[in-house]
């Protein structure tokens, strides 16, 4: 990867990250920037009772840049995917977006395999879009 592509890669959106914020306190936004296990520890304490969530507010540009760096820019939108995984996973509509058919189906028909499956997807989507620019790039280049 060229340092022209990294400096001017923008996979995530602050503005994104600061509306998931407000759902903070249950970790939306920092499983948003690719922090599974402090999202996941922010869904099961409320955001540490609050106070972390509210530190947040201040770490949210830092991390955007973080995920910026981290994450492979491409044509599947991040912020696209995290707005149809946060609202709609259970029916699999993230899955469809990501040409994932088979798995939307499960999806749809299953709830998100009882939830679990968009449990799965909030820990992994990231990388899932990740892996797909990186493959694309291989076969392009």
């Amino acid at each position: 990867m060229n340092q022209t592509r990294i400096a001017t890669q923008d996979t995530h959106s602050k503005v994104i990250g600061y509306l998931l914020w407000l759902f903070g306190f249950l970790g939306a936004h920092r499983f948003y920037y690719g922090k599974p296990v402090t999202g996941t520890l922010w869904f099961f304490t409320f955001g540490l009772l609050g106070i972390g969530w509210l530190i947040d507010l201040f770490l949210i540009p830092s991390m955007d840049r973080q995920a910026d760096l981290r994450f492979q820019a491409g044509p599947t939108n991040y912020t696209l995917a995290w707005l149809l995984l946060t609202f709609l996973g259970a029916f699999g509509v993230h899955r469809f977006y990501l040409g994932k058919w088979l798995t939307g189906l499960i999806y749809l028909c299953t709830l998100g395999l009882c939830g679990l499956g968009v449990l799965y997807d909030f820990w992994t989507l990231n990388d899932q879009i990740s892996m797909r620019h990186a493959k694309r790039d291989v076969f392009t280049d």
